[in-house]
């Protein structure tokens, strides 16, 4: 790949949660390793996002993928042949670092993006890129709904307002019978503090709506049934010292008060025994 032109005309607010799995990746491999995007760093033009992407900022981009990895590999080895399906996806990597060859993956996103993951990232023999507005449910006729799905929308529904939020879950009811999802949240609070830190990106304009306070109450009114509602931080606090004090204290407090979270439910509403939060 050309160094010089790999990113040309990519908008600086995709390579947010890019810079930090390079930054997590390299400090704490044992942890988190993500290879493809190791691999495009030389390729990440400077700027204001890696000037103002802190340790925290970073681990908190990390950790939900961390999260998520986890539930996709869970559902992966429950469901070995089912679909994975990534909405408005960006360029997150979790199915290299997965590593699955029996399941049937879809990244999920507008063309624009399409082409850019065609242009920076491998695809797997058995992930498919489609062009769509998540939204729009146009995507749906390429995932066989037959089978079991796990729909996972991470990073993206903060940018969309609660009713918009719940008629996609409506749509992803009719039409996946077999489906569970998973989507990451921040509660009001939290809320606040993400989008101060976005403003000092410089990207004012991506400002974030969506707050998620009480997962149940949530549930209730899409229909959905809660099976997992997990923080961030758990495995990433267990890095300990080596983490600065200030990450270290703001990851304790965002478990601790619930300000971050990952929520896996069933479309279908039901519920399982199982049900925790960390």
């Amino acid at each position: 790949m050309d160094g010089e032109k790999v990113f040309e005309g990519v908008p600086d607010t995709t390579y947010i949660p890019l810079v930090a799995r390079i930054y997590v990746s390299k400090r704490f491999p044992e942890y988190f390793c993500d290879k493809q995007a190791l691999a495009l760093e030389a390729h990440i033009p400077g700027g204001a996002i890696a000037a103002n992407s802190g340790e925290y900022e970073c681990m908190a981009s990390v950790a939900r993928s961390h999260v998520i990895d986890e539930m996709v590999r869970a559902f992966i080895s429950r469901n070995p042949k089912g679909n994975v399906v990534f909405l408005g996806g960006g360029l997150e990597t979790t199915w290299c670092r997965v590593g699955n060859d029996t399941a049937h993956c879809y990244q999920v996103d507008l063309p624009d993006i399409v082409a850019i993951r065609r242009r920076v990232l491998s695809q797997a023999a058995n992930e498919e890129l489609v062009e769509g507005d998540m939204f729009a449910m146009g995507w749906a006729w390429h995932v066989d709904a037959s089978l079991p799905t796990l729909l996972v929308v991470s990073g993206v529904w903060q940018y969309f307002h609660e009713d918009r939020i719940l008629q996609m879950i409506a749509d992803l009811k009719a039409a996946f019978p077999l489906g569970e999802l998973v989507f990451d949240a921040t509660d009001t609070k939290g809320l606040e503090f993400t989008n101060r830190y976005v403003e000092k990106t410089g990207n004012e304009a991506a400002r974030m709506y969506f707050g998620l306070d009480d997962p149940r109450d949530f549930a209730a009114r899409a229909g959905i049934g809660l099976l997992e509602v997990s923080g961030f931080y758990d495995d990433a606090r267990k890095l300990g010292w080596r983490l600065g004090l200030r990450t270290r204290v703001f990851m304790y407090f965002a478990d601790k008060w619930g300000r971050a979270k990952v929520v896996h439910a069933r479309l279908d509403g039901q519920t399982c025994d199982f049900l925790f939060t960390k």
